[in-house]
């Protein structure tokens, strides 16, 4: 039987490749807000983040989302991440 393809993805901040689902994606809609998407279904410019703490810091000092989806990306977005990440480390 064949197997099926595990889709991989490249964290934005630290260029290391991680299955997508361990990894957090965040949006550009087409209104120009920016916010994570649990699901990767969220229709606009996506970016990928991994789900460890190192990478979310830098990708803050970096500002390397602004640069990716191409807008002023909230200091609270990074605030979420942190938490999302806090509460999926919470519940192994």
């Amino acid at each position: 039987m064949k197997q099926k393809k595990i889709p991989i993805r490249q964290c934005v901040a630290t260029n290391d490749r991680y299955p997508k689902k361990e990894m957090f994606r965040i949006v550009r809609t087409q209104d120009g807000s920016v916010e994570i998407d649990p699901t990767g279904k969220l229709r606009g410019r996506g970016a990928y983040l991994s789900r460890q703490k190192e990478a979310i810091l830098r990708a803050k000092k970096t500002r390397v989302l602004d640069k990716h989806l191409g807008v002023n990306v909230p200091p609270e977005l990074y605030d979420r991440l942190l938490r999302l990440l806090k509460e999926d480390n919470e519940q192994e």
